[in-house]
């Protein structure tokens, strides 16, 4: 089925985002640069979007979307992840399926300027913020089904899978850096290492 004409528009909009945003930087593009990138004009953007915060909010929301349905589609049942494998390959399976995730091109690009302005603008901030907290949430999640399925033991579950999540993240970031750096990648086995130190601590003896 064709998708309804505004949600095409919304597309465009949200891609013309994406890409000006890359070339010239988040805070150096105005809702009148987008406007003229689609082929609308100004006032027309406020049906779809009611401020530039917006239109950036929902450009990460359908970006990450699509980029999770890569992955997987539908929502996750951890217990049936959990059942039948080890802590450790629950847990690469578990990152794998996030790295692949953020490892589509567009989010790529998308986390590249948002990244690099978060110190600076209040709406970049907000979505690491907000991609942050959804890494814990989903953390804890997977970690209270392992606990369940008597996979790993947690005294904690909640500061367990921050701690993890927060592990993570922070490798990934260095994985990146490396990458851009173009120096010896190490971060690689740093958390393959990771993973199976903290499979040590927590799985189910």
């Amino acid at each position: 089925m064709d998708k309804k004409p505004d949600m095409t528009t919304k597309e465009k909009i949200l891609i013309a985002t994406l890409e000006l945003a890359t070339e010239k930087g988040l805070g150096n593009v105005s809702l009148s640069q987008i406007a003229k990138k689609v082929g609308i004009k100004k006032p027309s953007l406020y049906n779809h979007f009611s401020s530039k915060d917006a239109l950036i909010l929902s450009l990460y929301e359908y970006l990450r979307k699509k980029a999770r349905y890569k992955v997987a589609s539908g929502e996750i049942d951890y217990g049936e992840m959990v059942k039948g494998k080890t802590a450790y390959e629950v847990l690469s399976q578990s990152v794998h399926s996030y790295r692949t995730m953020n490892q589509d091109s567009d989010m790529g690009s998308f986390y590249k300027f948002i990244m690099s302005e978060r110190s600076i603008h209040k709406e970049a901030a907000g979505i690491m913020v907000a991609e942050t907290e959804k890494m814990i949430l989903t953390t804890k999640q997977l970690f209270y089904a392992m606990q369940v399925q008597n996979v790993m033991c947690f005294e904690n579950i909640d500061m367990a899978a921050f701690t993890f999540a927060m592990t993570v993240h922070s490798i990934m970031d260095y994985m990146g850096d490396q990458k851009m750096a173009g120096v010896d990648a190490t971060a690689e086995q740093m958390l393959d290492e990771f993973l199976k130190d903290f499979c040590r601590m927590y799985e189910k003896k």
